[in-house]
């Protein structure tokens, strides 16, 4: 029964790393095995950004020849910038329900941070605030959305039972689109806009310029959030190469004030329904059966994953009416791709203007992850156990 943590070191490791959580939820009906190839590609430096900047470690937890569990521990240069603290961060956590599992993993994260002068780990995040973030504790019952992630409800326990507590809930929300607006929302749809203000799709001819500005407002909407890091260029560059496949111009708008653009919404169709019983693999026949999926539009369900207005529109009225004028001009391709429903997350529990406006047309919080943090006690020159001989960036060791 000896209890293992290998660090990740090479491609064939991290193929184990990225089926580990399959493993782990073999019984539970509302997992979704993400594609591996996607998997592959964001945890390559040639593709992530994150991982040529960041500081990452991966392991696994291996025992009596079965992995049994994972972790990664990560530090962001960028998320030092006016931080108190050197903070640190853990994702990618899954494992057995077993206390002696995650004890180990997180020790392992927990060593490594402190030895690189750590004294606040925050996490789950998988890898930054700008991908997958938050422990699932609320709504395990339904399938995770694309790119959101899913735990067992005893994963909750058995991190609070190594001293981290909450630092911040964010909730998905779902927007039934078979129910018919509540009257307050539709009245407030129906208003006229100022002359000054217009709604605009994503323009394909130029898409690389409208790209670069949902990053610009996207930066300057969230830059005093809670944990806020900036998406880089290259990083946007990235994005855009991902997203571009499954983006319509239909469900991508831009509010513009005055002709320049302000505020922007994308909603994309759920991956994850159209991928759910390829078990991650695309070949053979799962090419097929995606496309197929796909071109059909056979996807019931979409998600919002990408919001922002300027800050300079807080507070305002025009800055209270725009988010939701952006779900009304999405509200009629919705109905032509035939979403039955819709989720928009993450949305910080303290966000209550963005709140309100989703309660208002009728969404419900209906998914929590919870965002965890521990102050980590001096290293006193301590080594990361599993370390490399002559550490290096595992994202140059592994994928380089």
């Amino acid at each position: 029964m000896t209890l293992e943590i290998l660090p990740v070191g090479d491609r064939a490791m991290l193929r184990r790393f990225i089926r580990v959580p399959s493993e782990v939820h073999k019984h539970d009906q509302a997992w979704i095995t993400p594609l591996t190839m996607e998997r592959e590609e964001a945890f390559s430096p040639k593709d992530n950004e994150f991982l040529r900047r960041a500081e990452v470690r991966f392991w696994i937890a291996r025992r009596d020849g079965r992995d049994v569990g994972r972790i990664s521990a990560q530090i962001d240069p960028l998320a030092q910038q006016g931080a108190a603290e050197r903070i640190g961060h853990f994702g990618c956590l899954s494992a057995e329900n077993d206390p002696a599992v995650f004890a180990a993993l997180v020790g392992t994260a927990e060593d490594f941070l402190r030895s690189r002068h750590v004294t606040r780990v925050r996490g789950p995040f998988s890898l930054s605030i700008n991908e997958e973030i938050g422990l699932l504790v609320d709504g395990f019952s339904t399938p995770p959305m694309m790119l959101m992630g899913h735990d067992p409800d005893y994963a909750a326990g058995q991190l609070e039972a190594l001293g981290y507590r909450k630092e911040k809930d964010t909730f998905a929300y779902l927007l039934d689109m078979q129910a018919p607006l509540p009257q307050s929302a539709r009245r407030m749809l129906d208003r006229p806009l100022p002359a000054r203000v217009k709604m605009r799709r994503l323009n394909f001819k130029d898409y690389a310029n409208d790209i670069r500005k949902m990053v610009d407002i996207f930066n300057d909407a969230w830059s005093n959030n809670w944990g806020f890091v900036p998406l880089t260029g290259e990083e946007a560059g990235e994005l855009a190469k991902r997203m571009r496949l499954l983006l319509d111009d239909r469900l991508v708008w831009f509010a513009e004030v005055d002709g320049e653009a302000v505020a922007f919404m994308v909603t994309l169709p759920n991956l994850n329904e159209a991928i759910r019983d390829l078990d991650g693999r695309l070949w053979p026949f799962g090419w097929a059966k995606l496309l197929w999926r796909l071109k059909l539009h056979r996807i019931r369900t979409a998600r919002v994953p990408l919001f922002g207005m300027r800050r300079k529109f807080s507070g305002t009225l025009l800055g209270s009416a725009i988010p939701l004028q952006l779900i009304g001009a999405m509200l009629p391709a919705n109905a032509t791709f035939g979403f039955r429903s819709i989720e928009l997350s993450w949305i910080l529990e303290d966000n209550f203007p963005m709140r309100r406006i989703l309660e208002l047309l009728g969404a419900r919080a209906y998914k929590t992850y919870r965002i965890y943090g521990k102050k980590l006690a001096a290293a006193g020159g301590a080594r990361a156990p599993g370390d490399l001989d002559n550490p290096i960036r595992l994202a140059t060791q592994v994928l380089a």
